[in-house]
């Protein structure tokens, strides 16, 4: 792999190849100004991996640099680097993310070598994970596809901080789609939103989450499933008999099914939206606010509407243990969903630092790949003994911590 540091510190740029030539991560070249390294993109070198950007630059600085190389098309991974205040590191890694840069690390000066083997096993993970090319689907696809039963459900655990205990599951629909094969949510269900098939979507996925759930009931698992909702379902005042009918059908108490209401884009009728979660309250089925504090959830929808549950969105965990303005967009909001009654959830819990973290701020329960990733239903019982037997030495270290 070809590796380009941009610095025009020598000494820092002479110090961070050292360390890359240790980790034997491959052929390192620097660059002192920008506008070389653009060139040399420009020219043609295009089988460049890894870019390390210093974002105080005197000709071109880091930003103006990230500007270029998206528009160069760069596919390969960058690392942001700086002794600049943390805050603006963090702001320019969400700038390079939103200009569809790969940012695999936003590093303080000085970096240390564990840093860069973290960045290159990422690094290395991107190689292997072959991305599947982009593709269209079409409003027919996807209505031939929900009539045929080619949607299944995943489902990933919840557990709770306190005991580690398993207390429930969140409902992740997959397209098994017979020509390009499993197709995540992102793939399809805008596409669903935007052709009036959201609700068809929906009562799919609730319908195979309520049975499943009753399967695990009768082998004694007594678990919660959670369920996204769009905002395009709660514009139909019939939405809540929909949902009680599948209750009803699968033999569940109302309880034991979780709403999460997700507003991927804005509210089309605040009226009826207030009308449908108010009577599915009212009928005992509880409500969860999801990704709070991004896209257009926010404290009026936590005003207005009555919910049960905060969710923690991920882009806020993922990091909180380095960066102190994400552990206080943490706290604050844990701090919030206690003043009104909530029980809070935390999304995106990867490692052993956050979820320590979490707890010790008094989040209520966890998901994440540190407990697991999406599963099966079928998986899941296997998934639960295997998780009881790691459940007690996990719970003794908690309790050792203060």
């Amino acid at each position: 792999m070809k590796i380009l540091i941009l610095d025009d510190d020598p000494i820092l740029c002479k110090i961070l190849a050292a360390q890359l030539s240790a980790l034997q991560a491959g052929e390192v070249r620097c660059h002192a100004r920008a506008r070389d390294a653009l060139a040399r993109i420009a020219g043609g070198d295009g089988d460049i991996g890894l870019i390390f950007v210093d974002l105080r630059m005197p000709d071109v600085d880091g930003i103006e640099f990230m500007r270029e190389l998206a528009g160069f098309g760069y596919r390969g991974g960058l690392v942001l680097i700086s002794g600049e205040d943390p805050r603006i590191l963090h702001t320019a890694e969400r700038l390079a993310q939103a200009h569809q840069l790969r940012v695999l690390g936003a590093l303080p000066k000085p970096v240390t070598s564990a840093q860069l083997r973290a960045v290159l096993d990422r690094c290395a993970l991107r190689v292997s994970a072959s991305p599947r090319p982009a593709r269209t689907f079409y409003a027919e696809e996807l209505r031939r596809a929900i009539a045929a039963g080619e949607l299944l459900n995943h489902y990933q655990p919840t557990v709770s901080f306190a005991t580690g205990g398993v207390v429930g599951v969140e409902s992740l629909v997959r397209w098994n789609h017979p020509d390009v094969g499993l197709l995540y949510p992102e793939e399809f269900v805008p596409l669903a939103e935007e052709c009036g098939l959201i609700d068809e979507l929906t009562q799919t996925v609730l319908h195979t989450a309520l049975h499943d759930a009753r399967c695990w009931h009768e082998t004694g698992y007594g678990l919660q499933v959670a369920v996204n909702v769009s905002m395009d379902n709660l514009v139909a005042l019939d939405f809540p008999e929909m949902v009680m009918h599948e209750v009803a059908a699968s033999g569940l108490p109302p309880d034991r099914l979780v709403l999460e209401v997700t507003e991927s884009r804005l509210m089309q009728n605040f009226v009826v939206a207030l009308d449908i979660v108010t009577r599915l309250r009212l009928k005992r089925v509880l409500l969860s606010i999801d990704d709070f504090g991004t896209g257009h959830s926010s404290l009026i929808q936590l005003r207005d509407m009555p919910f049960n549950e905060l969710k923690i969105d991920r882009g806020f965990v993922h990091g909180a243990c380095e960066d102190h303005a994400l552990r206080a967009i943490v706290d604050a909001n844990l701090r919030l969903a206690r003043s009104l009654g909530l029980r809070t959830v935390a999304e995106g819990v990867e490692t052993r630092e956050e979820w320590d973290l979490l707890r010790a701020h008094g989040c209520n329960f966890a998901q994440g790949w540190f407990v697991a990733r999406a599963m099966p239903a079928h998986e899941l019982p296997e998934w639960i003994a295997d998780w009881e037997l790691r459940r007690p030495a996990l719970v003794e270290a908690l309790e050792a911590v203060p």
